[in-house]
């Protein structure tokens, strides 16, 4: 799974008309007007695997946020690429597709209280049998001397999910009679099952739609099983600092910096 997750963490290089995707496949920006901003992971998704994206720049004067989903098209079938995810892949058959809010898109199953906002912090982020490393799921500012402020808004999931710097993914959970649940995770939480029944038994692509008020976005990779070298690193060198500007000063390799700063 480890190979094909590095693979489907990256933009396939089938996109709407007004996506440009950097050399990486890993960032999409939207380069004129608020449609033609499909994008597709590059491969089909594992069960429990997360398709994660940072927003890394807004664009002023839109109506309307990021949208995520799945689809069991493959984008190679598709004779044209769809101008919107909302409504007109989604109408195609076979695809699941949410915009999201800036105040999230929290789904309440029948008898469950809503959770409230500030849990107790969890190392895991568990969904039904999937367990993925909550770190890496969570936005972080960019580096400023309000930094470990803005942090733990972050954290607690306070900030809108629409912010830039948030980080939304979207996955699948298979079912016991061979469907599967759709969840979408904000900064970190889940959102719940967004869409149920869906076919697990078919390549389910991750669907990103750059739309309107979201003008780029950039793929985060997940760690599933031990942490990276470089993840250990960061981890102690991040508990050991107050802010993210105190990094500037130690002596460090630039990549390893980078990761400090803005992982």
């Amino acid at each position: 799974m480890a190979a094909r997750c590095r693979l489907a963490a990256r933009f396939h290089h089938i996109h709407g008309a007004n996506i440009r995707l950097d050399a990486s496949h890993t960032q999409a920006t939207r380069v004129e007007s608020f449609a033609n901003g499909l994008c597709f992971s590059q491969e089909p998704l594992a069960p429990g695997q997360i398709f994660l994206v940072e927003i890394e720049e807004k664009e002023l004067g839109w109506c309307g946020h990021l949208r995520v989903g799945l689809t069991a098209h493959d984008p190679q079938s598709l004779e044209v690429v769809p101008e919107y995810s909302l409504p007109d892949l989604v109408s195609l058959g076979d695809t699941w597709v949410f915009a999201i809010t800036r105040n999230h898109n929290r789904v309440v199953l029948e008898g469950e209280q809503a959770q409230p906002r500030g849990r107790p912090w969890e190392p895991f982020l568990r969904i039904e049998r999937v367990r993925i490393p909550r770190d890496t799921l969570v936005g972080r500012s960019r580096p400023g001397r309000y930094s470990h402020i803005l942090d733990e808004l972050f954290k607690t999931n306070v900030l809108p999910a629409t912010a830039r710097r948030s980080r939304i993914g979207v996955l699948y959970a298979p079912q016991l009679d061979g469907t599967a649940d759709m969840h979408i995770v904000i900064n970190g939480e889940d959102m719940g099952p967004s869409a149920r029944g869906l076919p697990a038994s078919r390549p389910l692509y991750a669907v990103i739609d750059v739309f309107a008020s979201t003008k780029s976005v950039r793929v985060i990779p997940v760690d599933y099983g031990f942490p990276s070298l470089q993840t250990l690193c960061r981890l102690v060198i991040q508990k050991h600092i107050v802010h993210r500007l105190a990094i500037d000063g130690l002596d460090l390799p630039p990549l390893l910096k980078s990761s400090c700063q803005h992982e």
